[in-house]
């Protein structure tokens, strides 16, 4: 069974990253250990960025309708309302990873992508040629083979152990206990009263004298609820959990005997953070949970994978479809490893300012007037959504505003019709956008119109001092002009962008 691309774990970050490929006429297939999805949910919900991801794929509002958006980002336990800032998408929604899940498979079925489950990875093979995937079926075991291969297996994932690649990091120091149960009126009145640090509200997290709770609505009548102890005794996390456990957890957090019922799920976590030393060997790559885990204050996790397999996804196909430049799959490495290092910094950070004690209360106090401070508040609240990554695309004699960082949707006008950004790179291709009437400019991209969109307009609601700009399938800016400075200079970057993100023209 020959692939293009396989992947083995089909949760979120396999499943969009199957999806991206699919887009690109890749042939792709994800090999799942699991015979069917498990229905439950880690994650609990989506961010800036990663929507505008969706939206630029032109499947956003599956995400979105019917979900409601939270009230506030949660950072360390500080309520952030990001409502005053000026980026899409604020606030986010509320979803739960099965049915992220269930959504990025009904889309990636959609556009023909095989998903094989019952199917468990337990052997990993390459060579110049290819990679061959030692596969243990319910009859048999048999060989997947693909040119390339990518690991979004998790935290536990056997492809990075089967590449040997480290994984360094933090052992755990903390210990949470969560669960989908579901509380009655009473239990919600005994918590308004008994964890004033939630403020009256039934969604959110609290830092209290021995600990953390968390709280969050999942509809009728069922909560997700977790209690969070710093406790370095040693605890069998695969062990059956019970809601003896849970309540017991909450008890010594709260100070509260809450009842709760009918458990749909019961879990255990630890704040263990660890990064793979790299994301790629030869021809197999590492995406999501595989590449890093982490502590899950700021929602961070889900965001994370989904991203990585955005960037990787038209790298990939650029390689199958032979028009890559020699190094852009490094590329990928290079550009999302640091993400995942300044993922464990802010996580990490986060922990730290959620620990009990005085010291970390008085921490907790220069926060408060820290986070007043328009400026501060804005760099935690872009960290945590991502909306302020900026890549270093090494190209371009001068710099733009824009250059490196995700591309606004503008609304592009000609004298027919318009589109805007979005729906110009939902088809997975690039764009280059150019509002500056200089046939030189298209003339220049020509070759390349393969492989990317060329769209003239010439009323548009642009940001000021832009002119034109090549934006990556990702939705990144590879290349931007402001208005006035066409010269010879910028002739030669627009060509080096083309080349380096989208090798030789045809």
């Amino acid at each position: 069974m020959n692939y293009d691309v396989i992947i083995v774990g089909g949760g979120p970050t396999g499943l969009w990253l199957a999806c991206e490929l699919a887009l690109a006429r890749v042939r792709v297939a994800i090999l799942e250990k699991l015979a069917k999805p498990t229905g439950l949910s880690k994650a609990l919900g989506l961010q800036s960025r990663t929507m505008e991801m969706l939206a630029y794929r032109g499947i956003l509002d599956r995400f979105t309708d019917g979900n409601p958006s939270p009230p506030f980002l949660n950072f360390a336990m500080f309520s952030l309302d990001l409502g005053k800032l000026d980026f899409p998408h604020p606030h986010g929604v509320i979803i739960p990873q099965a049915r992220v899940e269930a959504l990025l498979e009904e889309h990636a079925k959609e556009l023909g992508v095989e998903i094989q489950r019952g199917h468990e990875v337990i052997g990993v093979y390459q060579d110049t040629e290819g990679v061959k995937a030692e596969v243990r079926t319910e009859l048999a075991t048999v060989q997947f083979a693909a040119r390339y291969l990518v690991g979004c297996d998790g935290g536990h994932s056997v492809v990075r152990k089967q590449l040997d690649v480290a994984f360094p990091g933090l052992d755990p120091t903390i210990i949470g206990r969560m669960g989908d149960v579901k509380l009655s009126s009473d239990a919600l009145d005994l918590l308004k009263d008994g964890v004033p640090e939630l403020g009256g509200r039934e969604f959110g997290i609290a830092r209290t004298n021995t600990g953390n709770f968390a709280i969050v609505p999942m509809g009728s009548e069922v909560y997700r609820v977790a209690a969070i102890e710093w406790d370095r005794r040693p605890v069998d996390r695969e062990a059956p959990m019970d809601l003896n456990e849970l309540q017991a957890a909450i008890q010594r957090v709260t100070n509260l005997d809450l009842p709760m019922c009918d458990p749909v799920w019961l879990s255990r976590a630890t704040d263990s953070s660890r990064l793979a030393e790299r994301y790629c060997s030869g021809r197999v790559f590492l995406a999501g949970d595989a590449a890093h885990v982490h502590w899950a204050y700021g929602g961070k996790g889900l965001q994370t994978g989904l991203q990585d397999a955005g960037n990787l996804g038209w790298k990939l196909a650029a390689q199958v479809h032979g028009w890559a430049p020699a190094d852009l799959l490094d590329t990928y490495h290079a550009e999302r490893h640091p993400v995942g290092q300044r993922l464990m910094t802010l996580t990490r950070a986060q922990e730290a300012l959620a620990r009990p004690g005085d010291h970390v209360t008085a921490l907790r106090g220069l926060f408060v007037r820290l986070l007043a401070q328009e400026q501060t508040f804005r760099t935690i609240a872009e960290e945590i959504t991502d909306v302020d990554l900026c890549y270093d695309m090494g190209v371009s004699s001068r710099t733009h505003p824009l250059l490196g960082r995700w591309a606004p949707n503008l609304v592009l006008q000609t004298d027919r019709d318009h589109s805007t950004v979005a729906e110009l790179l939902s088809g997975g291709r690039g764009l280059l956008v150019d509002r500056s009437e200089r046939p030189e400019l298209r003339n220049l991209a020509g070759g390349w119109d393969d492989r990317i969109r060329l769209m003239a307009t010439k009323y548009d609601d642009r940001p000021d001092n832009l002119d034109a700009m090549l934006v990556r399938p990702d939705g990144y800016v590879a290349w931007a002009i402001a208005s006035g400075e066409w010269d010879d200079d910028s002739e030669k970057s627009l060509l080096a962008a083309l080349g380096k993100w989208f090798g030789s023209p045809k």
